[in-house]
C-alpha cells in the first residue's frame, strides 16, 4: 500500500511541474507577444507620423530612427518594414530574435 500511495505522489507530483511550466511557458510568450505589438505600432506610428509631416512614407526604416526618434531594442527586436510606394503603408512584422523567424 505504500508503495502504491508513492507511486500515486510521484504522478501528482510530476502533473503540477508540468502545468506550472507549461503555465510559465505561456506567460512568457503572451509578454513577447505584447511587446512585439508595442515594437510593431511605434513603428506604425512614427511612419504615419513621417506621412503626415513629409506627406510620403520613408523607404528605409533607418530614416524613422534617425528623424522620428523609432528606438527599440534591436539585439532582441527584428523588424521587416517593406515599403512599396511612398504613398502607401509599408509593410510591418516584428519577430523575436532567435526564433528563427528571422
Amino acid at each position: 500500500m505504500n508503495g502504491k500511495r508513492l507511486l500515486l505522489l510521484a504522478v501528482a507530483m510530476a502533473v503540477l511541474v508540468a502545468l506550472c511550466v507549461y503555465t510559465i511557458d505561456s506567460m512568457i510568450r503572451v509578454g513577447d507577444e505584447g511587446e512585439m505589438r508595442t515594437v510593431e505600432d511605434a513603428v506604425r506610428h512614427a511612419a504615419l507620423t513621417c506621412f503626415a509631416v513629409e506627406g510620403a512614407y520613408p523607404s528605409e526604416l533607418s530614416y524613422l530612427q534617425e528623424h522620428y526618434g523609432l528606438h527599440y531594442d534591436e539585439s532582441r527586436y527584428h523588424v521587416l518594414y517593406e515599403a512599396f510606394a511612398s504613398n502607401q503603408m509599408p509593410q510591418i512584422r516584428v519577430t523575436l530574435r532567435g526564433d528563427g523567424l528571422v
